[in-house]
C-alpha cells in the first residue's frame, strides 16, 4: 500500500466527521447526498438531506412526487437543475424496472445530472468499487502533494490526477479513501491558510517541502462576473403577495419569483411608474438592499414593498401558507421572502 494511501486511510479512522450520509451503504441516499454536497457546504447539506430522504425515502418516491413538492425540499440551497436532474434520471430508472441505482460507471454516467465525480463516489462508497472520484479537495490534496503543474481546468490535467489516483487507491474501504480527502481538505488542507502542522501527510508533501503550498493546485483566473443592478417588487393585496413564473431555459429556469427586473430605478420612479401604467396603490415603501452571487453573475437587489388596491392579472397571488408550504422562492430572494413572511403577510 502506498504511503499516502495508508496514511489517509488511518488518519480518516480516527478523524472522520460523524455525517447523516456515512450511517448507511444506500446507493439512493449515497447519490442525494453526492448531488447535494455539489455547490454547498457539508453543515448547510446536512439538514437538507435528513428532510429529503425523511420525505422521499425511496427511488420510486423521488420519481412520482410532483415537481412542486421536490423543489420545495430542495428550496435554500440553489442549482435547482440538481434537483429536476435527480428526479429525471429517477424516473428513467423506474421505467426501466430498476429498485435502486446501477453498479457500473457506464450506466451512472448516462443518467441526468451524473458525471465522473458522483459515479466514482457512487460506486466507491455504495459499492465498494475500485473507482476514481476527483473534486476540488483531491485536487488540492494531490496538487499539493505531488506538486502537479498544469492548469486544473484542462482535461490533460484531469488525466494526470486520474492516473495518481489508480496507483494509489487501495484494494478495500475504497469508499472511506476517497471520502478522507473532503474531510482533510475541509479542515487540514484548506485552500488558505492549510494547516500543515496538523496533516498525516506532511513528511512526504512536496509542497510543503518547498514552502509553496497555496502555490496548488494550479489553476488559471476566474473569468470576471457579470454585475447586474435589479429592483425587486413585493406587490401585495390584502393577504396575498404576486409571484411569477420564470422561462423554462436560462437562470433560475422554470423558477417562482418575486417580479424583478433591471434597473436603478428610486422610490418616486417606482410611483411615478404606477402612475403612468394606471395602477391602483395604497404606498410605496423601501425595504433594504440584497446582494445574491452566482457562479458568473452577481445580482445587486433593490427592494420595494407595493401595495396595491387590487390584484394585478398578469401575476399568480400567493398566501403565506402558500409561499411556506407549496412554492420555492429561489436563494436569491431569501432576504425579502424573509422580510415579507415576517412583517406584511398575517
Amino acid at each position: 500500500m502506498e504511503k499516502i494511501t495508508e496514511n489517509l486511510l488511518l488518519w480518516y479512522k480516527e478523524n472522520k466527521r460523524d455525517l447523516p450520509w456515512r450511517h448507511t451503504r444506500d446507493p439512493y441516499c449515497i447519490w442525494i447526498s453526492e448531488i447535494m454536497l455539489q455547490q454547498t457546504r457539508v453543515e448547510a447539506a446536512k439538514s437538507y438531506y435528513e428532510n429529503f430522504i425523511r420525505t422521499l425515502p425511496r427511488l420510486e418516491d423521488l420519481a412520482n412526487t410532483p415537481e412542486d413538492k421536490l423543489l420545495k425540499l430542495w428550496e435554500g440551497i440553489g442549482y435547482y437543475s440538481r434537483a429536476r436532474n435527480l428526479q429525471k434520471a429517477a424516473k428513467i430508472l423506474i421505467e426501466k424496472g430498476a429498485k435502486t441505482l446501477p453498479c457500473t460507471k457506464e450506466e451512472l454516467v448516462s443518467l441526468p445530472g451524473i458525471g465522473d465525480y458522483t459515479a466514482g463516489a457512487i460506486l466507491s462508497i455504495a459499492f465498494d468499487k475500485r473507482e476514481v472520484a476527483i473534486d476540488g479537495n483531491v485536487y488540492r490534496v494531490l496538487g499539493r502533494y505531488y506538486c502537479i503543474e498544469g492548469d486544473i481546468g484542462k482535461k490533460s490535467t484531469y488525466r494526470t490526477y486520474e492516473q495518481k489516483m489508480k496507483k494509489i487507491l487501495p484494494t478495500t474501504n475504497t469508499g472511506d479513501f476517497i471520502q478522507s480527502f473532503m474531510d482533510l481538505g475541509s479542515s487540514i488542507c484548506t485552500p488558505k491558510s492549510p494547516k500543515c502542522s496538523f496533516c498525516p501527510l506532511k513528511e512526504n508533501c512536496k509542497a510543503k517541502k518547498m514552502s509553496e503550498v497555496e502555490l496548488y493546485p494550479v489553476k488559471q483566473k476566474k473569468t470576471k462576473q457579470t454585475i447586474e443592478e435589479r429592483i425587486v417588487l413585493l406587490i401585495v393585496h390584502k393577504e396575498k403577495v404576486a409571484i411569477q413564473k420564470r422561462e423554462d431555459t436560462g437562470l433560475l429556469a422554470s423558477m417562482y419569483e418575486f417580479p424583478n427586473y433591471l434597473s436603478t430605478a428610486s422610490l418616486i420612479d417606482i410611483e411615478n411608474s404606477c402612475i403612468e401604467k394606471k395602477i391602483p396603490f395604497e404606498k410605496i415603501l423601501e425595504i433594504g438592499d440584497a446582494k445574491h452571487v452566482f457562479s458568473h453573475r452577481i445580482w445587486y437587489l433593490k427592494g420595494y414593498l407595493l401595495s396595491v388596491k387590487e390584484p394585478i392579472k398578469e401575476f399568480t397571488w400567493v398566501t403565506k401558507k402558500d409561499l411556506i408550504e407549496k412554492y420555492s422562492i429561489p436563494s436569491a430572494f431569501s432576504y425579502y421572502l424573509e422580510v415579507l413572511l415576517r412583517e406584511f403577510l398575517d
